[in-house]
C-alpha cells in the first residue's frame, strides 16, 4: 500500500463518501497492478500464514502444482495438492521450520516435468508473518544439465584414455627392453645363472607392479562409488588420520597443527573415503615442503556447511597450473600417478560437497572442502536474530 493510501486511511472519518470510493478504486488498482505482476512472472508464488495456510497462488503455480479440485486458499498447502511427496515435503518443511532451497520432484501429469521448491520466511516490520513458496519449472535446465555431464564425460573419458595410454607405454617399453636384455643373454646358451637373468626380472616385476597401480587407480576414478554415507563425527576422522601421519610428518619434518571447532553437527560422511582424500591432500601438502613447514588442519561451521581447511607453507602452485591439478594424469613430480586430486575431487562430490584451492608462490596453498550440514541439523533463523559466532575451538598439535 503506498503512504498516500496509508494516510488517506488515518483521516477516514473526515473523508466525504465520494473521497472514499475514489480511495477504494486506487486501492483496487494497485491491488490490481500487483495481482497483474504476480500472474505474469513464470516462476509459481505461493504465500502461507504462520500455520501453512495458503493466502496467495499465482497463475504459474497453480498451473504448474497438481493442486486438489476446489479453492486452494485457506487450506493448509499439504493439504491443497494431491502429489502425496510433494504433499509430505511441504508438512515436513513447515512442521520443522526448515529452511529449503531448490529443493526437486519430478511430476507426471501428462507429460514429465521437474519443479524446484524454495521457502522463505515473509517477513513484516521485523517478524515472521508466514511464509513464501518458490516454484520453478526446471525441466529443460535438467535436460540442458544432462547433455552437458554427457558432453563433459565424453570429455574426461577422451583425458582418462590418453592419460592411461601414456602412463601404460613407460612400463610397457621398460619391460619390452628388458625381456630383450634376456633374450640376448639366452643366445647361443642353453642356460643362465641366476644372479645374471635377476636384475632384470626386478625391474620387469616393478613395473609390472606400477601397471597394476595404473589400472586400479584408472578404475576406481571412472567407476562408480560405492559410498555408504554414516553420521560420523568429522573432528574425530581427522584426528585418527593425523595421529595414523604423525611419524611421516616427523621424518618430513613438518610440524601439525590441529584447529578443530568444538560442537560440530555429525555429517554424513564415509570414513574410508574421505580418510583417503585426506591423505591425499596432506601428501601433497608433505611433498610441497620439501624443507619441512607447518601443515595446518582447521574445521569450521559456516551456516549450512562445516568447512574443513588444509593448509601448508609450502611452495604454492603456480598460476598456470591452478586449473590443470584436477585433471588426470597431471603431475609436476617426479612419482606420483597424477590421479591424487581426481580422487579427492570425486570423493568430496560424492559426498554432495565442493572443494577449493588458493595458492600463492612462496608462501604456501590451502585445500578448503565444504560439506553440507545434514537438513534436520537445519532450521530457519527468527528473522530479528542476530548471527551467531561459531562454536568455541580447540587447538592443538598433531
Amino acid at each position: 500500500m503506498s503512504k498516500f493510501m496509508q494516510k488517506a486511511l488515518l483521516k477516514l472519518e473526515k473523508v466525504d463518501r465520494e473521497q472514499i470510493a475514489a480511495l477504494l478504486n486506487q486501492l483496487s488498482q494497485e491491488n490490481e497492478s500487483l495481482r497483474i505482476v504476480l500472474d505474469s512472472l513464470t516462476d509459481g508464488v505461493l504465500v502461507t500464514d504462520t500455520e501453512g495456510k495458503l493466502s496467495l497462488v499465482n497463475k504459474t503455480a497453480d498451473r504448474l502444482l497438481p493442486f486438489n479440485s476446489g479453492d486452494a486458499r485457506q487450506r493448509p498447502i499439504w493439504e491443497a495438492v494431491y502429489d502425496e511427496d510433494v504433499a509430505a515435503f511441504f508438512r515436513g518443511a513447515f512442521t520443522n521450520q526448515e529452511k529449503v532451497v531448490d529443493k526437486e520432484f519430478t511430476l507426471s501429469n501428462g507429460r514429465t516435468i521437474t519443479l524446484s521448491f524454495s521457502i522463505f520466511p515473509l517477513v513484516r516490520k521485523g517478524r515472521v508473518e508466514g511464509n513464501v513458496v518458490h516454484v520453478e519449472n526446471v525441466t529443460d535446465k535438467k535436460i540442458e544439465q544432462a547433455r552437458l555431464r554427457r558432453a563433459e564425460s565424453l570429455a574426461a573419458l577422451t583425458t582418462l584414455t590418453a592419460g592411461v595410454a601414456h602412463e601404460i607405454k613407460n612400463p610397457l617399453q621398460s619391460i619390452g627392453i628388458h625381456i630383450q636384455l634376456i633374450q640376448k643373454l639366452l643366445q647361443g646358451r642353453k642356460s643362465l645363472k641366476r644372479d645374471q637373468i635377476e636384475p632384470y626380472l626386478k625391474v620387469i616385476n616393478e613395473e609390472v607392479d606400477r601397471l597394476n597401480r595404473i589400472v586400479v587407480d584408472f578404475l576406481f576414478t571412472v567407476r562408480p562409488m560405492d559410498a555408504h554415507l554414516e553420521k560420523r563425527d568429522l573432528n574425530e576422522i581427522v584426528r585418527d588420520l593425523l595421529d595414523f601421519m604423525r611419524f611421516e610428518l616427523e621424518e618430513a619434518q613438518v610440524k601439525g597443527e590441529l584447529l578443530l571447532a568444538g560442537n560440530l553437527p555429525p555429517l554424513e560422511l564415509d570414513e574410508k573415503f574421505l580418510k583417503q582424500a585426506l591423505l591425499n591432500m596432506i601428501q601433497n601438502a608433505v611433498s610441497a615442503m620439501p624443507g619441512g613447514g607447518t601443515l595446518r588442519v582447521e574445521t569450521v561451521r559456516q551456516g549450512d556447511e562445516v568447512l574443513l581447511r588444509i593448509s601448508d607453507t609450502g611452495v604454492g602452485i603456480p598460476e598456470e597450473n591452478m586449473t590443470k591439478i584436477w585433471e588426470p594424469f597431471f603431475t609436476t613430480r617426479d612419482f606420483g600417478s597424477g590421479l591424487g586430486l581426481t580422487l579427492v575431487f570425486k570423493i568430496v562430490r560424492e559426498h554432495k560437497g565442493e572443494i577449493t584451492v588458493q595458492s600463492r608462490i612462496g608462501e604456501g596453498t590451502t585445500f578448503t572442502v565444504a560439506l553440507p550440514v545434514p537438513k534436520e541439523q537445519r532450521t530457519l533463523l527468527d528473522y530479528t536474530s542476530a548471527p551467531r559466532a561459531p562454536g568455541g575451538g580447540q587447538d592443538g598439535q598433531a
